[in-house]
């Protein structure tokens, strides 16, 4: 694979609460520059990066996070993230399960959880964030047939915030247990290229990370 064609798999990331317009507006730079998938950034900033790569981005998309990053908003706040983020020009949204649903086996709760922020999305492209670094494999499981039925179009490992990233276990039970069509987003701790590459080799079809264009930059690649 073409390093051109990875980089079109990142969704290009800066998440931290202190996170300013002007690193905002560099990231969104980085990401016309190298033709990312996204830029993923704080919903306070979608409308403002939409406008700012109005007309100057490659398909470069907008991407923000819903009940970010601890996933337990209620379902009703949730639908108006989702809802308020499409509105402001979000091209795609990574929405956080209810964690503690999943781990209490209300997969029910779960499950409407996701298909609220779907129908909110209206066609907006959906990722779920099941963190797995809190789920037991049967749970991952669980969590991956709820975002098939609730009609979410990728699966993705980590916020970041928690406690673990993506990891090559985590990707290849996502790979065996996800509908054929629906994406997987590694995200979290992807330190190198080898590593980018790898979760691709697994069947990744999406990386968040801030990492990659660093190290495409050879600036030293830290954060998420």
């Amino acid at each position: 694979m073409e390093l051109s064609q990875m980089l079109a798999m990142v969704d290009h990331t800066l998440l931290k609460p202190e996170s300013t317009w002007a690193q905002i507006k560099a990231i969104c730079d980085d990401a016309m520059k190298y033709h990312t998938a996204t830029v993923c950034i704080p919903a306070c900033y979608v409308a403002r990066c939409k406008a700012y790569m109005q007309d100057r981005a490659d398909k470069v998309g907008v991407c923000t996070v819903i009940g970010f990053p601890t996933g337990y908003s209620t379902t009703e706040t949730k639908v108006f993230e989702a809802a308020d983020a499409v509105k402001n020009g979000a091209d795609e949204v990574d929405m956080v399960i209810n964690i503690g649903a999943l781990k209490s086996g209300n997969l029910e709760l779960l499950e409407k959880d996701i298909r609220g922020v779907v129908e909110a999305a209206n066609g907006t492209l959906v990722k779920v964030i099941i963190e797995c670094c809190y789920l037991t494999d049967e749970e991952k499981k669980q969590a991956c047939e709820a975002c098939v039925k609730a009609g979410a179009d990728y699966v993705k490992t980590s916020t970041g915030f928690g406690t673990g990233g993506a990891t090559v276990a985590d990707v290849a039970l996502m790979k065996a247990h996800m509908k054929p069509g629906k994406g997987i987003k590694a995200a979290g701790g992807i330190a190198s290229l080898d590593d980018a590459y790898r979760f691709i080799e697994l069947g990744a079809t999406r990386l968040g990370t801030s990492r990659i264009v660093k190290l495409v930059k050879n600036e030293e690649a830290t954060g998420y």
